[in-house]
């Protein structure tokens, strides 16, 4: 419910696992933010509930009230089965909710009851911790949910699909064969017009997992465009879901840090370059990836105070990431010529 790159990974390849699996069966979707016009979209057929931002409140006490009340509509629609894949607090109180007064749930939910959280809660004896640390308050009928909690992106089988297929086949053991999580959209068509005579970059560098955001990004849009590259910017899209994905699907190559951006990409089945700094690109499995480093001594935004500008950054140089993506194209480009030779032999038998 809270990231729309979730929702997108997540929560979409699920629909299509159950609309299968339940080929008869209404399925109902409750999500949050504008990813749930992206899903009516996608999924035309699911009845998609949206979370309005002033139904899930900053404030803790109107959020779990706002929550109580969405669990009251839930009960009264009386659905066969529910399930809650989110790892968020508040979701899981709603799932312990509904747990809490009969219904059939499963998935995550929080480990403690409703009425024992609100005593705690009336008596200011509730833990900080409790409501920010999943460990703390994750419960779950997925018996592969301990799996989240480690580091499994160290074991001797990364899943293919990184982290999405991590979650949906080993820790809620869902029997999905291959996630769909493509996007149909129509592709920008300025540039579209402006990729018949050059490549697309998308440079989505705004935002970052590992706490600190690209530093060079102008620099590097500089160093590409002297190569002749047409590039766009990330806030160019002015927070739109549906324009990113729209330039995203017109574009050659997305280079982002790990974000969301990586699956809203391949969504619209752009190719990505991931500057990984500090994250494991094994939980992403971009199609590229740089070389995985420590907290940047001057750009990490939670770096230590005894820290100093007087270190040298680490981060990936604009000019090192040209040629790397430079010769990503150079790679493409030999692909399609071998597959067009391949072809043209089959032709020949």
């Amino acid at each position: 419910m809270l990231t729309s790159a979730d929702v997108c990974a997540i929560g979409l390849p699920t629909i299509r696992f159950f609309q299968k699996k339940l080929a008869d069966k209404e399925i109902h979707f409750l999500t949050f933010g504008d990813i749930a016009e992206v899903i009516r979209k996608a999924e035309p057929s699911v009845v998609v509930h949206k979370v309005e931002a002033n139904q899930w409140a900053d404030d803790f006490f109107q959020a779990m009230e706002s929550f109580l009340g969405l669990a009251e509509d839930i009960i009264i629609d009386e659905y066969s089965q529910i399930v809650n894949l989110d790892t968020a607090f508040m979701p899981c109180f709603l799932a312990r909710f509904l747990q809490d007064a009969g219904e059939p749930v499963i998935g995550n939910f929080l480990n403690m009851s409703i009425q024992k959280l609100i005593t705690r809660v009336q008596a200011q004896s509730l833990d900080a911790d409790y409501v920010n640390l999943a460990s703390s308050y994750l419960d779950s009928t997925f018996l592969g949910m301990y799996k989240w909690m480690t580091p499994w992106w160290q074991s001797s089988v990364v899943p293919d699909g990184g982290y999405p297929e991590f979650y949906l086949t080993q820790c809620c053991a869902f029997d999905i064969k291959q996630l769909d999580q493509s996007i149909c959209v129509v592709a920008d068509k300025r540039l579209l017009k402006k990729a018949k005579s050059t490549k697309i970059i998308g440079l989505c560098l705004d935002s970052s997992q590992d706490g600190y955001v690209y530093p060079d990004t102008d620099k590097l849009k500089r160093c590409l465009e002297q190569q002749g590259y047409q590039i766009w910017l990330e806030d160019e899209c002015e927070g739109s879901l549906n324009s990113l994905l729209r330039v995203m699907a017109a574009s050659d190559l997305v280079v982002c840090k790990a974000s969301g951006n990586r699956w809203f990409a391949q969504a619209v089945e752009c190719p990505v370059l991931l500057i990984s700094g500090a994250c494991e690109p094994a939980t992403l499995m971009p199609d590229f990836a740089t070389e995985p480093v420590s907290s940047c001594p001057q750009h990490a935004s939670y770096r230590s105070q005894q820290l100093n500008d007087s270190q040298t950054c680490n981060c990936d140089k604009p000019e090192n990431l040209t040629e790397s993506i430079h010769s990503i194209f150079e790679h493409f480009a030999q692909e399609q010529s071998n597959g067009l030779y391949l072809y043209r032999q089959k032709c020949e038998i």
